[in-house]
């Protein structure tokens, strides 16, 4: 297995390119053990060179209400009373250690989002 690791854009495209012929194989095959580590390889790259930022806490918490479902009244619990919920979405009021925590245990919420200063 002839591998080498990806330098420049152009490494970057035809390791692409290769993995794309080699996406039917079959998982333990010589092929398979190729694309495994070629994907690695790629996603090596990509974590260096093109690094997702974290969302920013407000936008993170009304991700996760919209993938749930949830209303304003589901994260009482985790942050207080109705108003402060709404203060919280709206960017009146901060996010205090305790609803960080509480967000975290409640909805899994990475708390990395969660300590993020706000846009």
């Amino acid at each position: 297995m002839d591998i080498k690791p990806i330098h420049t854009e152009a490494d970057y495209r035809a390791t692409l390119r290769e993995i794309e012929t080699l996406m039917a194989a079959t998982a333990d095959s010589q092929e398979g053990d190729r694309l495994d580590v070629l994907v690695t390889l790629i996603e090596a790259y990509e974590r260096t060179r093109f690094p997702m930022d974290l969302p920013d806490p407000i936008e993170a918490i009304k991700f996760v209400m919209e993938q749930r479902g949830l209303s304003p009244k589901d994260l009482e619990p985790a942050i207080g009373r109705l108003n402060r919920v709404y203060e919280v979405l709206n960017r009146t009021r901060p996010l205090t250690l305790a609803m960080i925590r509480n967000l975290h245990a409640s909805f899994g919420i990475p708390a990395e989002s969660l300590i993020k200063k706000s846009a």
